[in-house]
Formats: structure tokens, C-alpha cells, sequence
């Protein structure tokens, strides 16, 4: 079985009151159950905001480090998880099921082997 990153990102700014969010996490933890139980899940995270981010370039010998994300932008990578699946339909259909419970973008990419 090939593995497959689904990332989700969200938009910057405040976290949303705990009422929109609560229904969300809901499915999310429910959608984590189900691939457990299908042996479908290799590992999953949540990401602290952007600016905790540190950029780490090596140049000449030496490290330059910046604070804050190396791309800024409206949307930033919330989280992710792996998982194990016979092929991209597989893999899609699990991406579906996090895009249709955050109605975020998700983001579906196969590991190299």
C-alpha cells in the first residue's frame, strides 16, 4: 500500500468560536476513528499558528535563521495526516471526508516510496 499526506490548511487569523468549531472537531475525531479501524492511519498532527515557525537556510558554511514561516500567505498548512491506501481514489476518498467535515481545502499527495 502506498502512503498519502493529507494536508489541511486553513485561513490566517483568530481561531472561530468554540460553537462553529466544536461540530468540526466532531468529525474530525470521527474520521480519525474510522481510519484506525481500517488500518488506514500511519500518524496525524496538528500545527501550531505560522508565526511559531522558524526558517532554517544553510549558506556558505553557515545557518541563517529567520522567525515566522518560510512562505506567508491568506492560508497556512493546519495540520496533517498520514495514511495508508491501495491507490489515490482510496486516498481521495478519505481527503473527502476531511474536506466535507472542515469545508477547507485539502490537499492529497503520495509519499516517494
Amino acid at each position: 500500500m502506498k502512503q498519502y499526506l493529507i494536508s489541511i490548511y486553513q485561513p490566517d487569523g483568530p481561531t472561530p468560536e468554540p460553537e462553529f468549531l466544536e461540530p468540526i472537531i466532531a468529525q474530525l475525531q470521527q474520521i480519525q476513528r474510522d481510519l484506525r479501524k481500517s488500518g488506514s492511519w500511519v500518524f496525524s498532527a496538528g500545527l501550531h499558528a505560522p508565526d511559531t515557525a522558524t526558517v532554517v537556510r544553510a549558506k556558505g558554511g553557515d545557518a541563517m535563521i529567520t522567525d515566522g514561516p518560510f512562505v506567508e500567505g491568506k492560508e497556512h498548512l493546519g495540520g496533517f495526516t498520514v495514511i495508508k491506501a491501495a491507490d489515490l481514489d482510496e486516498a481521495l476518498a478519505w481527503g473527502r471526508r476531511f474536506a466535507e467535515a472542515t469545508t477547507l481545502p485539502i490537499e492529497v499527495r503520495p509519499l516517494v516510496d
